[in-house]
């Protein structure tokens, strides 16, 4: 195990000058207090405070979710981490975290200076700064809806979006339609890619051909419907499946506004089960957002353990509501 004299041998300056620079103190200078924490970052260096039982901490980061009210997306997921941590005594700090603040500091030395033992990291996209660093970080870490490779500190938790995507499908296509559009989510994530391969793959296992016209992304984003919905439409979707419950939400008000009845002219699928889905009467995928969070507390805990885990799955189950009909055509 690193020791603070190991760090001050490798830097040639004195324990204190080390510990000091460990330990936030004013008489160091901000640049040799963070050639210190990159260097005891680089040897695997933690501090024994954070050790200490008393003192366990982890971090939940989260960028581009809502998760303040129970409404949103992101709520249920930390309050099952919340859950799981506290009946293990860890204290867990919510950190909101932008582009910007990803490019100030690293991910390693933030996770030292803050003696966090390890994170679970929510809502980022392929090009965050942090996610390259991931590929190489000696933290615990636990990405929700991401994947790092060959990286034994870190895991992925989410949903099987691929046979969430295949049930929603198979729904449809049992109701007699053969004409499904797909309005998904952010470009450039990991999900979107998912669950644009699962539905591809899933037109063509129940016979259809997929139609790129009838395939768009709209970011989670309510607005986004009004440029793409007239368009499916007009392209002969007599279906809609939408990556999150709040694009449903929004297909159906966009429907109303074109004077198109739901189900009746066109059926709509949502995704998450959110308590918009029940407002709403939608069809939709269901994700149980609090065993995601306790499944990412499950898996934190095990990579702290040394434990190499790669991804953890949940399953989805497919909630039939008032959205979806017999297809009339």
């Amino acid at each position: 195990m690193t020791t603070i004299k190991d760090i001050a041998n490798r830097l040639g300056i004195s324990v204190s000058a080390v510990s000091k620079g460990l330990n936030g103190a004013p008489d160091i200078s901000e640049e040799l207090r963070t050639i210190v924490l990159e260097t005891a970052v680089e040897m695997g260096y933690s501090t024994k405070r954070s050790r200490k039982e008393e003192h366990r901490r982890l971090a939940v980061f989260i960028e581009n979710m809502d998760y303040e009210s129970p409404s949103d997306f992101g709520y249920d997921i930390i309050l099952g981490f919340k859950q799981s941590a506290f009946k293990q005594k860890w204290a867990v700090d919510v950190i909101p975290v932008t582009p910007a603040m990803q490019l100030e500091e690293k991910y390693d030395t933030y996770m030292l200076k803050h003696g966090y033992s390890g994170s679970f990291v929510l809502g980022f996209t392929l090009h965050d700064e942090w996610i390259k660093q991931f590929a190489t970080t000696n933290t615990p870490t636990v990405l929700f809806d991401n994947f790092v490779s060959k990286n034994q500190n870190v895991a992925y938790v989410g949903t099987d979006n691929r046979e969430g995507i295949d049930l929603a499908i198979e729904h449809l296509v049992k109701l007699g339609h053969k004409r499904i559009a797909l309005l998904n989510g952010t470009l450039y994530s990991m999900v979107s890619e998912q669950r644009q391969d699962a539905y591809n793959a899933g037109l063509i296992k129940y016979g259809l051909t997929p139609d790129e016209k009838l395939t768009a992304y709209g970011y989670f984003m309510a607005s986004a419907t009004k440029d793409h919905v007239k368009s499916f439409i007009d392209n002969g979707a007599t279906a809609i499946l939408c990556c999150s419950d709040v694009i449903a939400a929004s297909v159906v008000d966009e429907c109303k506004l074109l004077n198109l009845s739901v189900p009746g002219s066109i059926s709509v699928v949502g995704f998450d089960n959110t308590p918009i889905a029940d407002e709403y009467g939608l069809t939709t995928i269901s994700q149980n957002r609090i065993e995601l969070g306790k499944s990412g507390y499950v898996t934190i805990t095990a990579l702290i353990s040394h434990i190499g885990i790669s991804s953890t799955l949940m399953r989805p189950t497919l909630v039939v509501r008032n959205s979806t009909s017999v297809c009339k055509e």
